[in-house]
């Protein structure tokens, strides 16, 4: 009886992992066909073209000589003219703007950076007494529209003499409610064992930021670092008001501006399209952090 039962336990047991597991059933089971396979290809297919087509438009337009559009004749990549784009780099006006904005990106991404991963440290590791109530006060400003406090915010630097100015510029925008939440969401996940041995080691606040904390935030600090610059690079509101003069424009103001003197069409476009290659550059640099950062910042409680 006993080696009748072993028999049997032993045949159930070797007979049980030939059974796929039930999530990997369920999966299979919620796999399409190929039809369903063929029709997300084609669905993915006319995304894809939908979304690529107008930086394909500016580009074409770009390269066209300064005459009416036509369409669908204007769209055809032929015949090439690359006079707008000399137009563009040979404008003091342009070149002027775009190191406005490079400053104001730049600048806006490392400051807030680092004050982001400051707060988060301190908010993710630190104990002291109001640290719920004065985190969550804070992030309740993502809840506040930026318009709102656009007029408050504008009188303020102009009463300290901010306006024309890059100071006056860069700011106001470094107070980044989301760059700290996602910051301290990321660090909540580091060990604790870590910064315990080094303050057993002696290590002091700014050794253990520096040598624990931001080498093992790459990921979000990247993947924040292209968020921050694409929001800069595009922004047009606040460089509208705050920059008064022509000089203190950025890309997009200027090009905006360009609407009112009679430019023609492919100059325009081809400060866009220059204006366009440091965003692409800057996320090609990130890249290989940014589906790391968002998938393990996003997640974590």
């Amino acid at each position: 009886m006993t080696a009748t039962a072993t028999g049997h336990t032993a045949g159930a047991t070797t007979a049980r992992p030939d059974r796929p597991p039930r999530r990997r059933r369920a999966y299979r089971a919620l796999e399409p066909g190929p039809a369903g396979r063929a029709l997300r290809y084609v669905l993915l297919a006319v995304a894809s073209v939908v979304t690529l087509f107008p930086f394909y438009a500016m580009v074409v337009l770009s390269l066209k000589p300064a005459a009416a559009v036509e369409f669908p004749a204007s769209l055809l990549p032929w015949p090439v003219d690359v006079d707008a784009y000399q137009q563009v780099l040979a404008s003091r006006s342009i070149l002027r703007w775009l190191l406005n904005t490079v400053v104001y990106s730049v600048v806006s991404v490392v400051a807030v950076l680092l004050l982001a991963a400051m707060a988060g440290y301190a908010f993710a590791k630190k104990r002291f007494p109001g640290r719920e109530a004065m985190f969550w006060s804070f992030l309740a400003m993502v809840m506040v529209p930026y318009h709102v406090t656009l007029i408050p915010t504008f009188i303020l630097i102009a009463k300290a003499g901010g306006v024309d100015t890059y100071w006056g510029l860069i700011l106001p925008t470094l107070a980044n409610a989301q760059a700290v939440f996602l910051m301290r969401q990321f660090i909540q996940g580091l060990p604790d064992e870590l910064f315990e041995a080094a303050t057993i080691d002696g290590a002091s606040e700014w050794r253990m930021f520096v040598r624990i904390v931001l080498p093992l935030c790459k990921p979000i600090l990247a993947t924040l670092g292209v968020f921050v610059f694409l929001w800069h690079w595009n922004d047009l509101l606040w460089p509208l008001i705050i920059g008064q003069s022509g000089d203190m424009r950025t890309l997009t103001v200027g090009i905006a501006s360009l609407q009112q003197e009679q430019v023609p069409l492919s100059v325009m476009l081809a400060g866009s399209v220059v204006a366009f290659i440091p965003i692409f550059a800057a996320y090609l640099v990130g890249q290989r952090y940014f589906t790391e950062g968002v998938t393990m910042s996003g997640i974590k409680g």
